[in-house]
């Protein structure tokens, strides 16, 4: 199976960023109205300012350019996954268990629900479990944390 642009831009930026010391977190490609967008988020223990995104960007913008992945012209952009992250992969559920966490559903579930807020307490390829609740990974529109204001 051919790999995407995003997991080809991951591949090639994942030891550079980590070099700089920051944690790559994910990697999105896409197109918003006219315009296409390569947006890449970073990650460290002390947080992400702008001078983190302005020296990854300075850092990549030849790699990415260099790799010719991507054929239209698109705008980078670097930063911070946010206090509220959306959870895409294994290692970001891995990250948010015992968490409070929200799922939104494509569809109402077999409880009639659409939404639901709790506790991350596990994950496997096909399911996650919010408090006591399972929830088929598949039918999960956005997974992200929540933060207590």
């Amino acid at each position: 199976m051919s790999k995407n642009i995003e997991e080809k831009v991951e591949e090639l930026l994942q030891n550079r960023i980590e070099n700089l010391g920051y944690s790559l977190y994910d990697v999105e490609y896409a197109k918003e109205g006219a315009n296409y967008y390569l947006r890449i988020f970073i990650d460290s223990e002390n947080g992400i300012d702008l001078n983190d995104c302005e020296k990854v960007s300075n850092e990549i913008n030849d790699l990415l350019d260099e790799a010719d992945y991507i054929k239209e012209q698109y705008f980078l952009e670097v930063s911070s996954p946010g206090i509220e992250r959306v959870l895409k992969k294994d290692k970001h559920l891995e990250q948010a268990i015992g968490k409070k966490v929200e799922v939104k559903l494509f569809k109402k579930d077999e409880n009639g629900c659409k939404d639901y807020i709790g506790e991350l307490k596990e994950f496997n390829e096909k399911e996650i479990t919010i408090d006591e609740t399972k929830i088929e990974r598949k039918n999960a529109a956005l997974m992200k944390t929540v933060y207590e204001w």
